[in-house]
């Protein structure tokens, strides 16, 4: 097989001089920044705990080695931009992607190909995947260095639009699309990922949210049994199940609750309250609480709902929340506790838009769920990448494609000697200072 000969450019003359361009300037990458990707991934060891859920334990002969290779390159093209396996038929060959992966940039072999990638993906059966579960779970309770009090995890769902009829997809009315939904489970006070699970595109029932939520709490449990749990989430995760099963297992919840009238009419004298000393200092907008006891149909119990109510100049919006929560006002207790729940929407961004989360197009779900555990690992990568930056950088707190910009994207020319490997960043790259920074603290300390 001949390789392609691409025709050189051309670009209008500056000072009287011809301007060409071609394709051919050896070996140098777009991509240079991805050595960075590979020392937070030597700090996690990403690849190496994924390549060992995925090794059979019944099967010790089988070597992981290879596998932990492919799981690095798929990891570190989905961090920097590339999200289909087809684009590893290119960057196999990239100087600094080989690097990354541990390979010699002109000497070494080249990475895996796009059906090695596609055969890996489709490799695990439904044990295994539920391994690699563990695995991010497992990660993310390392992150810390002793058992924190207290944790509160946030957990809602996402649409994620098939682009076939692949299983498990079902057409959703509210989004008008084939799609699934999955839940993402989220540490609120780090931003790190707990639990990345794909589902049908329904609604999920109480049931299954409490079986996904037993599960995840008995993990987290065996290694913290003093945490205090506060499980958050938007109405659809209020249901009776998961409320009762909280109670029962010493977890605090804090859940949206759709509005009816019995609701509306228990806070009705505070809401006329509202409404009246707003027409009265002639504001454009007044806002108070109320708090109640409340008991639905479904419920067993009465329960604290607390209500925020908004009178505005076009009539009354009141917005409810159900908790188990003793402590707060209800000014507190949905302004800022409830309220801060939002943050992890732009988590769920961050995962979906800037790391394409959502390219779920295997038809097996088991594929698609090992592809969304693939994504979230370059969600850590990322993560990590930005916690290295200083905290009085303007990069502390930027999103992941703004990293990828400043800090991946950069063209580097590979040059491998007898003894040496040298990278030639361009002179005049901005973020020069920073990169070097951030290199020597992801470096591992010293023995």
């Amino acid at each position: 097989m001949t390789d392609d000969t691409l025709l050189p450019l051309s670009f209008p003359a500056v000072g009287r001089k011809k301007i060409t361009a071609a394709f051919d300037g050896g070996r140098i990458t777009s991509d240079g920044g991805v050595m960075l990707l590979a020392a937070a991934e030597r700090r996690l060891q990403l690849a190496d705990r994924l390549a060992a859920a995925i090794h059979d334990p019944r099967d010790p002969q089988r070597v992981t080695h290879a596998m932990a290779d492919i799981l690095r390159a798929r990891i570190f093209a989905i961090a920097c931009g590339y999200e289909d396996a087809n684009d590893l038929d290119r960057l196999r060959t990239d100087p600094a992607f080989k690097l990354a992966c541990g390979r010699l940039p002109d000497s070494g072999i080249d990475l895996c190909s796009q059906p090695t990638c596609s055969r890996l993906e489709n490799l695990p059966d439904l044990r295994t995947v539920i391994r690699l579960g563990w695995v991010l779970v497992d990660l993310w309770l390392s992150s810390y260095a002793a058992p924190p009090k207290s944790v509160t995890l946030d957990i809602d769902d996402t649409v994620d639009v098939v682009h076939g009829h692949q299983q498990l997809s079902l057409f959703n009315a509210h989004y008008d699309e084939r799609c699934f939904l999955p839940i993402h489970i989220y540490d609120a006070a780090t931003g790190r990922p707990v639990a990345m699970i794909l589902r049908p595109g329904k609604t999920p029932t109480g049931k299954e949210i409490r079986g996904h939520l037993r599960r995840l709490v008995r993990r987290i449990r065996a290694r913290w049994p003093a945490t205090r749990i506060l499980v958050r989430g938007d109405g659809h995760y209020g249901r009776a199940e998961v409320m009762a099963w909280c109670e029962n297992n010493a977890l605090d919840y804090l859940f949206g609750l759709p509005g009816n009238k019995v609701l509306q009419r228990l806070v009705d004298e505070a809401a006329d309250d509202i409404r009246t000393r707003r027409a009265l200092e002639q504001k454009p907008v007044l806002r108070g609480y109320a708090e109640i006891r409340y008991k639905a149909k479904s419920w067993k119990t009465q329960r604290r709902v607390c209500a925020r109510i908004e009178a505005t100049t076009r009539g009354l919006d009141t917005r409810f929340v159900v908790t188990n929560l003793d402590k707060g006002s209800a000014a507190h207790v949905y302004d800022v506790i409830y309220c801060a729940r939002g943050q992890a929407e732009n988590l769920i961004k961050m995962h979906k838009s800037q790391l394409a989360s959502d390219r779920t197009s295997c038809r097996s779900p088991i594929a698609n769920q090992v592809r969304l555990v693939l994504h979230t690992a370059a969600y850590w990568l990322m993560l990590t990448l930005r916690e290295a930056v200083p905290k009085t950088d303007h990069l502390s707190n930027a999103e992941f494609a703004t990293l990828r910009l400043r800090l991946l994207k950069l063209g580097a020319r590979v040059i491998e000697t007898v003894s040496r490997i040298r990278l030639a960043f361009a002179a005049a790259c901005p973020e020069a200072s920073l990169f070097r920074q951030i290199a020597r603290t992801l470096q591992p300390a010293a023995p």
